[in-house]
């Protein structure tokens, strides 16, 4: 078995709307079905018990080793504890070639996988030993490692059921939400909205203090000291217990709570004096550990905490206790479990010190001892949710100290000796503020029951049924997609909204070309949805872009698919006729929303029969009003556009819209067949958004088709006389569309420029210049340097065997690059004359094509 390509599917995709690794697994002969494999599937069992084959074998569809591959990847992925369940095996239409599709949650995690269940294939083709049990740790391991944390992991799920798109921006816990202008972002617990400035006082825990005291808010008096010697004399002057902490720290480090001698209070200095050089020296207030959070203005949950402590059981050491809780799978070495593993450091040596204990002591049946006196959950701490018991008065000095401190997340610090009351009433008070708060305790306390904080916090960035996406159109098909793509975007910007569209030639925020090239795939879509000054997205959805990638969405508003034609790219990546062409086309109508609305082209009964697939509505679009599609979707009140007569007409029921032929200028006042249609479909597109018909009508009517607004789409110039038509037409219906548009066009003579794509199959690039041979009089063939993988002067040989067929063609010369095949066309062009340049590199030729004409001015 060998793996020749492995790549991430990290959008809705051709198999699934699942993330997924898809990989080439080619199979030898023996191994296309396991049966040849003597004795193959016992060693695999014997190696991995809980692979689960996922179908049956039968003589005609043989169980292969890439089926094994896939069952033992997503097999791995399932017992390492990742939510997965779509995996797929194809066979292609290569002998012994299989695509597989496994599901994966984490993108490097289903690599590994992947890589891990080839390796117990090949053990168990080879009789060798495979650790099932390291294999599975590797797999938690690097999972743990680079899944969100539950903090920011329960704001993402919130976000999910709201249906808020969401972005992982970083390998940390920077995500943003929403799409364009609607975008969110969070870092953990805290949001964009979090002011730095709130956040450094949060910091100071001195700063915090004075100001929560001017707002009146109950604090401990403490100072501020830098000497050891100092920090004593503060603690003599309070008299009593004392808390000593660094003057900027989080999580609870450095803190030393309710000690009182000189020997205490100096190690605790040290302590904290090596996270911040200020430390504070405050008065103990006795009570229990709470911790309230503020989202916004409210309280929306409430826990008290434990320190860290063992159970005596009169045989076990306290290290041995330790020990046996920190195997509780609920707790892990940072923030990814529920709670954290308990630390024997110093800190902990110290207060089993102050209690007459040692690691190595034996606690007495049913004796509590104290490890740590903060009971943060970060230094191994337990949590009691205590949400429901919160009294109104203690609730809203929680909320004055967040606003006090200007933190739109915020996590209080109580110490009091319970929250039924008043704080004044039990003389308890507010210890800490923090920014970034961690939410572990409240969505899965120790004891109690969780809060959905994470869906607070998303309620505090979006209002009830903001989901943050903007309008998002997706165009694909054979031809016409830039033009429809760049229409809807010119009617949207007619809105007055900023619109980011992506296209083969390049990405454009408001008309500004930002980055340049064929940006037709998912990663260009996902760059103009990180983009703030974008309020609709227009993308030129390619197949290369799906078949590699996937979507760069998770949705549409609108799919617009144009047509389905041969030639675009049939014989690549297993795609080898127009149905299976079709199925890559459809992925964007599979993922419109389901309150959005797929724009198909009925006159392409392919296209036509992806309505059925559409979890949305459908308007059909044709030039024949009376195409059976039309006149049945017509009937059931469903919206339809087609051309009547002069103009083009939108339909829903008695609705009626109509727009002049005329007022749209790129179908030159209805000749040119394929831009009606481009204009319907674009119409429909718009439509769908609901955008009113007056902006539609304006949109269409100042819509300009030139070099500069769509370049490379049937582009018209005048040279001495004579009409150039520059156009990037590249595949046989293309090239008919273009031929019947020039037909409706007067001419003296017609000449035609034209080269042929390397990466196109031969009957393809014949059937070209058999169209154009049969509707012009001279032929320029030219080669250019960039033959995509064919030898020098073969694709000239297969136009010129298109031209053998052709009925009208006379003269026909070959050139050898593009300019100069422009060059000879010119000059020989005369008065009268039409010549259609079929363009390859479109922006250079566009600009020679310009350079020519204003020598000739």
């Amino acid at each position: 078995m060998e793996i020749s390509r492995i790549r991430a599917l990290r959008g809705p995709n051709l198999w699934s709307r699942h993330t997924a690794i898809e990989a080439i697994v080619g199979c030898s002969k023996a191994e296309r079905s396991i049966a040849n494999l003597p004795g193959f599937e016992a060693r695999l069992r014997a190696r991995f018990p809980e692979i689960n084959f996922l179908q049956q074998a039968d003589q005609e569809h043989p169980f292969s080793l890439a089926h094994v591959l896939e069952c033992a990847s997503i097999g791995l992925q399932a017992q390492a504890g990742c939510p997965v369940t779509f995996s797929r095996t194809v066979e292609t239409i290569e002998t012994d070639i299989y695509q597989v599709i496994v599901e994966y949650s984490e993108e490097a995690v289903g690599r590994l996988a992947f890589e891990l269940a080839q390796s117990l294939c090949q053990t168990a083709i080879d009789d060798h030993p495979f650790d099932i049990a390291d294999a599975l740790t590797r797999l938690r391991t690097l999972d743990e490692d680079i899944r969100l944390g539950p903090s920011t992991g329960s704001i993402v799920d919130a976000a999910i059921k709201r249906g808020i798109p969401f972005r992982r921006l970083t390998e940390g816990s920077m995500v943003q939400f929403g799409w364009g202008s609607r975008q969110r972002r969070i870092q953990a617990a805290e949001t964009d909205g979090t002011s730095a400035i709130a956040e450094s006082i949060a910091q100071d825990k001195e700063l915090t203090k004075m100001l929560l005291d001017a707002a009146g808010v109950p604090v401990p008096k403490g100072r501020s000291v830098t000497t050891a010697e100092d920090a004593w004399a503060v603690a003599s002057e309070f008299g009593g217990r004392v808390v000593v902490k660094p003057r900027d720290g989080n999580q609870g480090k450095g803190v030393a709570v309710n000690i009182s001698t000189r020997e205490e209070i100096t190690a605790a200095f040290a302590v904290a004096s090596d996270i911040c050089s200020d430390v504070i020296v405050e008065r103990y207030l006795p009570g229990h550990d709470f911790r309230l959070l503020v989202v916004g203005n409210k309280l929306v949950a409430a826990a008290r905490r434990a320190a860290p402590q063992v159970v005596g059981d009169g045989k076990h050491s306290v290290l041995e206790l330790v020990e046996q809780i920190n195997r509780d799978p609920l707790r892990g070495d940072g923030h990814a479990t529920s709670l954290t593993k308990i630390r024997l450091d110093n800190i902990a040596q110290a207060t089993l010190a102050k209690y007459g204990y040692t690691t190595e002591s034996v606690p007495a049946k049913g004796q509590h001892v104290v490890l740590r006196n903060n009971a943060n959950l970060s230094t191994g701490g337990t949590a009691t949710d205590v949400t429901d018991d919160v009294h109104p008065e203690m609730a809203a000095r929680a909320v004055e100290a967040a606003q006090m401190i200007g933190l739109d997340i915020c996590g209080v610090d109580v110490v009091c000796e319970n929250v039924i009351q008043p704080l004044e009433d039990q003389g308890g008070g507010i210890v800490e503020v923090n920014a970034a708060p961690g939410l572990r305790m409240h969505l899965q306390p120790s004891f109690g029951k969780g809060r959905p904080v994470g869906d607070a916090i998303i309620s505090s960035m979006y209002a009830d049924g903001d989901d943050g996406r903007i309008p998002l159109v997706a165009v694909s098909g054979t031809n016409g997609k830039t033009t429809t793509a760049r229409l809807i975007a010119h009617i949207l910007a007619t809105n007055k909204m900023r619109v980011g569209m992506t296209s083969t030639d390049g990405v454009y925020i408001q008309n500004q070309r930002i980055d340049t090239g064929d940006c037709s795939g998912p990663r260009s879509a996902r760059n103009v949805l990180l983009h703030p000054d974008v309020d609709a997205a227009v993308f030129e959805t390619a197949r290369g872009g799906v078949l590699r990638e996937g979507l760069g969405f998770d949705r549409c508003n609108v799919a617009v698919v144009t047509n389905i034609g041969i030639g675009d790219h049939l014989g690549l990546s297993f795609i080898s006729t127009v149905e299976d062409l079709a199925v890559v086309k459809r992925v964007i109508v599979q993922n419109v929303a389901p309150n959005g609305v797929a724009v198909l082209n009925a006159a392409d009964p392919i296209v036509a029969n992806m309505a059925k697939a559409c979890p949305g509505g459908v308007t059909f679009f044709a030039l024949d009003r009376h195409h059976p599609v039309m006149t049945t979707h017509r009937a059931k009140g469903r919206r339809v556009v087609y051309r009547d007569g002069d103009s083009i007409v939108a339909t829903k029921g008695k609705l009626e819209h109509r727009i002049a032929l005329a007022d749209i200028p790129i179908t030159h006042n209805g000749a040119i067949g394929f831009q009606i249609e481009n204009a319907m479909a674009a119409a429909g597109a718009a439509w769908g958004l609901g955008i009113d018909w007056k902006t539609i009508r304006a949109g269409l009517g100042t819509f300009v088709n030139d070099a500069s607004t769509a370049p490379g789409r049937f582009n018209i110039f005048s040279y001495r006389g004579a009409t150039l038509i520059a156009d990037y037409g590249h595949n046989p219906d293309a090239i008919q569309a273009l031929v019947q548009a020039v037909d409706s066009m007067p001419a003296e003579r017609r000449l035609v420029v034209i080269s042929g794509a390397g990466d196109r199959r031969d009957i393809d690039i014949r059937l070209q210049t058999e169209i154009l041979g049969s509707a012009f009089d001279e032929v320029i063939l030219y080669e250019d340097k960039c033959q995509r993988g064919r030898a020098d002067g073969e694709v000239m040989r297969l136009l010129q065997q298109g031209l053998e067929k052709a009925s009208r063609v006379g003269s026909v010369k070959e050139i050898i690059g593009e300019f100069l095949a422009i060059d000879t066309a010119l000059a020989s062009l005369r008065p009268g004359d039409l010549c259609l340049i079929l363009i390859d590199q479109v922006e250079e030729a566009l600009a020679h094509i310009a350079l020519r004409i204003s020598e000739s001015a």
